[in-house]
């Protein structure tokens, strides 16, 4: 299983970004896919969950409204649409499977 985030930087608070997450090594249509992130100093927080269909999706408090969690099955691609970044979205950035594997992260940065 592979897992490789891109598409973090820095972008200045109100800006957008989109992450992508390509997918390797198992049946990406049959897998719900999360993304999550962790700030420097705190713990692994979960950001928002897509079903394997794509059309059930679940986000956490601190990011409904302002994210977006898609996905291409035909692709193997999964993808965060972020939107009104504020710094406190500053963090490392992850995808992952519901079976417990792990991209490497993309950083993102909020700030002016």
């Amino acid at each position: 299983v592979q897992l490789v985030e891109s598409g973090g930087g820095l972008v200045q608070p109100g800006g957008s970004l989109r992450l992508s997450c390509a997918a390797s090594g198992f049946t990406f249509s049959r897998y719900p896919m999360n993304w999550y992130r962790q700030a420097p100093g705190k713990g692994r927080e979960f950001v928002a969950r897509i079903s394997s269909a794509g059309d059930t999706t679940n986000y956490a408090d601190s990011v409904k409204g302002r994210f977006t969690i898609s996905r291409d099955n035909a692709k193997n691609m999964v993808y965060l649409r972020m939107d009104s970044l504020q710094p406190e979205d500053t963090a490392v950035y992850y995808c992952s499977t519901t079976f417990g594997s792990w991209g490497q992260g993309t950083q993102v940065t909020v700030s002016s």
